[in-house]
């Protein structure tokens, strides 16, 4: 029986990757930072843990009470939308400490033992802003993109203790609860100077074209899980592929 853990596990594409683990019969370590027992049907095959990434105490205690995993999943991350200009350094250092230290962290804590073990993977989720420059998301960019360099540098290092990193690059999903998650980061982001460059971005965001599905991203998630080739990159999503094409 292989088993995973995944991040941020309440909604969007991490619920829907906890899902397509544990259909295909993982061992699922849900975590999320308030656990909700609705989301996950009950199994002998799940469990749902609290899990801070910004927290050492929380991913030392998750990472000691699950013992041995096969593939860690850093789905967790948080957004925000705005002119850089009127992103506050606070909010900037908030996305970092999700997006790019707790991804940091996370994997850190498994490495030892998937090392000793000379098996396991770890997969990365960032987002199809690493493969096309685009406006009004230069800190949570950069936030995700720093990622991508972390994990192309950590698969050339473990690779050769039998240890796998990959990256998950999903696109603009919709559906999911990014957008109103970041609502409060993103409140007066966009100032009066910049409002006629930022309407019909932001209108293009009601009205989007391809899009991505956390199906799909679950989907893409599980095959980078188990691939066992020298890719790095997987977009996931009709817009990723297209922009990474």
């Amino acid at each position: 029986m292989t088993s995973v853990l995944i991040t941020g596990c309440s909604s969007g594409y991490g619920l829907a990757t906890a899902h397509r683990f544990l259909e295909a019969g993982w061992n699922v370590i849900a975590t999320m930072r308030t656990p909700r027992e609705d989301v996950l049907p009950e199994s002998d095959r799940v469990q749902l843990w609290p899990l801070d990434v910004t927290d050492p105490s929380s991913i030392s205690a998750t990472v000691q009470r699950c013992g041995p995993i096969d593939v860690l999943v850093n789905n967790a991350g948080i957004g925000a939308v705005g002119a850089f200009e009127a992103t506050p350094m606070p909010t900037v250092r908030e996305l970092f400490e999700t997006n790019t230290f707790g991804v940091m962290a996370m994997t850190q804590a498994v490495i030892p033992a998937m090392r000793a073990r000379r098996s396991g993977v770890i997969v990365n989720v960032t987002s199809s802003v690493t493969l096309a420059a685009m406006p009004l998301a230069a800190a949570y960019t950069a936030s995700k993109t720093a990622i991508e360099g972390f994990t192309g540098s950590l698969a050339l290092e473990l690779a050769d203790f039998g240890v796998r990193a990959k990256l998950v690059e999903p696109g603009y999903g919709p559906s999911t609860q990014f957008t109103s998650n970041g609502s409060g980061r993103m409140a007066g982001s966009i100032p009066a100077e910049y409002q006629a460059f930022a309407e019909p971005i932001m209108a293009s965001f009601a009205a989007p074209g391809p899009v991505t599905t956390p199906q799909e991203v679950a989907d893409v998630v599980f095959a980078a899980a188990q691939d066992t080739t020298d890719r790095l990159r997987f977009p996931a999503g009709a817009d990723a592929v297209a922009l990474a094409g």
